[in-house]
C-alpha cells in the first residue's frame, strides 16, 4: 500500500442548536489593525544592509531619540522592518490587552529573540486605535517537524496590544438590530423568526431574506437583556451539506449521512460500481469493508451492495485500496461534476 496519510474527520448532525451559533449581530464584529516598525535585538539575523526602507528607519527612530544620522550610515544586521497586524474585539475598551502578530518586511533571516518597538496600530480609517510593543515569540514554529521554517520570520507577542482608542458600539439605546446568519439559509431564518416569536408570544422577529432577521426589543426589556435571551434560544437547525478538501494535506472533511447516488466510474486502475441492484453477492475472497461496500477480488474494484453509499464509507474503501489523497480528491470531483454527489464541495 502506499504510504500516505488521510485524515476522516465525520461531522456529526446536532438536531438543535443555539441561535448564537448559527447568527451574529450585524455590526458587532472584531475590526483588522495595521502597523509598522521594528524588530530588535536580533542576533545578526536582521535585514541586510541593502534594505533602504529599514536603514531609513533606523535613522528616523534615532533622529527622534536626538540621535542625528545619515540612512546610508547604518549597517546593523540586528533589525528588521515588520508588518504588525492584529483583530481589535468588539466592545474592547481602553487599556484590554489582546495579541499581535509580527511578520518580516524586508530579507530579515529570522525574528528569533527579537523585541519589537512601539508600533501604531490604525484601522480602514487611518486613526491610531492601539499600540504594539513587547518581545516576540516564535512558538513551536522552529520545531524540526515537518512544515516547519528552519529560520521563522513571523512571531507573535502575547498581550502586547494595547487599547488607546474604543470603537463606539451602542447597543443599549437601539429599539432595532439585525440577526445575520452566517450560512444564507431561507429555511433557518424561519425557522428562527417562528421560534423568537413563539417565545415572546408577539412579533418581535422578522425574517427579512435568507440570511437577515429582524428584531425589535420588547418593551419591559433593555436591549441588551433581550439580546441575551435571543441567543439561548434552541432551534432545530438544518446544516447544508458540504464536502471540504484540503489539496495540501490531503484531508477529508465530510458529514456523516452525505449519499452518493448510482454511478459507474473509473480512475487509473480503480473501478467503483454504485447502482440499484440490492441482492448482490460478493465473490470469493472479497474483502467486506461494512455491510454494504465491498473490495473487489482483484482489490482495485469498490462497489456497493446497496443503490447508494455515503462519502465516509468510500473514503474509507479507496484508503483501504491505497488510493493517494490526489486520487481520492480527483474521484470525488469527478463525482460531483456527474451529479452523483449533491453535496457542496469546496477545495481549500
Amino acid at each position: 500500500m502506499k504510504n500516505f496519510i488521510l485524515f476522516l474527520l465525520i461531522l456529526s448532525t446536532l438536531n438543535a442548536t443555539k441561535v448564537t451559533d448559527i447568527a451574529q449581530i450585524v455590526g458587532v464584529r472584531d475590526n483588522h489593525l495595521i502597523g509598522y516598525s521594528l524588530v530588535v535585538g536580533l542576533k545578526k539575523t536582521g535585514d541586510s544592509t541593502s534594505s533602504g526602507f529599514t536603514n531609513q528607519s533606523i535613522a528616523n527612530m534615532l533622529k527622534a531619540m536626538n540621535v542625528d544620522m545619515l540612512s546610508t550610515s547604518v549597517k546593523s544586521k540586528n533589525v528588521a522592518a515588520v508588518i504588525v497586524t492584529a483583530k481589535l474585539n468588539p466592545f474592547s475598551k481602553q487599556g484590554d490587552k489582546f495579541d499581535i502578530t509580527v511578520s518580516s518586511l524586508g530579507d530579515a533571516k529570522s525574528l528569533e529573540g527579537g523585541t519589537l518597538l512601539m508600533a501604531p496600530l490604525r484601522g480602514v480609517d487611518g486613526n491610531i486605535y492601539a499600540l504594539g510593543q513587547g518581545s516576540l515569540s516564535i512558538g513551536g514554529r522552529n520545531s524540526s517537524s515537518a512544515g516547519s521554517q528552519s529560520h521563522p520570520t513571523v512571531g507573535i507577542v502575547y498581550g502586547g496590544g494595547l487599547v488607546e482608542r474604543e470603537i463606539p458600539i451602542d447597543l443599549y439605546h437601539k429599539q432595532y438590530v439585525t440577526l445575520s446568519l452566517k450560512e444564507s439559509n431561507i429555511v433557518n431564518s424561519v425557522k428562527i423568526q417562528k421560534a423568537i416569536n413563539r417565545i415572546y408570544n408577539t412579533q418581535v422577529a422578522v425574517a427579512m431574506d435568507p440570511r437577515t432577521i429582524k428584531l425589535k426589543k420588547p418593551e419591559n426589556q433593555s436591549m441588551i437583556e433581550f439580546l441575551a435571551e435571543v441567543e439561548e434560544i434552541d432551534i432545530n437547525y438544518i446544516p447544508k451539506n458540504k464536502i471540504i478538501i484540503n489539496e495540501r494535506t490531503g484531508t477529508v472533511i465530510a458529514g456523516v449521512g452525505i449519499e452518493i447516488k448510482p454511478v459507474v466510474m473509473t480512475h487509473g486502475d480503480i473501478t467503483i460500481k454504485i447502482n440499484e441492484q440490492t441482492n448482490i453477492k460478493s465473490p470469493k475472497g472479497s474483502t467486506s469493508i461494512d455491510k454494504d461496500l465491498v473490495i473487489g477480488l482483484k482489490e482495485n474494484e469498490v462497489y456497493t451492495k446497496k443503490g447508494t453509499t455515503t462519502v465516509a464509507n468510500l473514503v474509507r474503501s479507496l484508503q483501504k485500496l491505497g488510493a493517494t489523497p490526489k486520487d481520492i480528491i480527483s474521484i470525488l470531483e469527478a463525482m460531483k461534476s456527474a451529479g452523483s454527489i449533491s453535496a457542496e464541495l469546496e477545495v481549500i
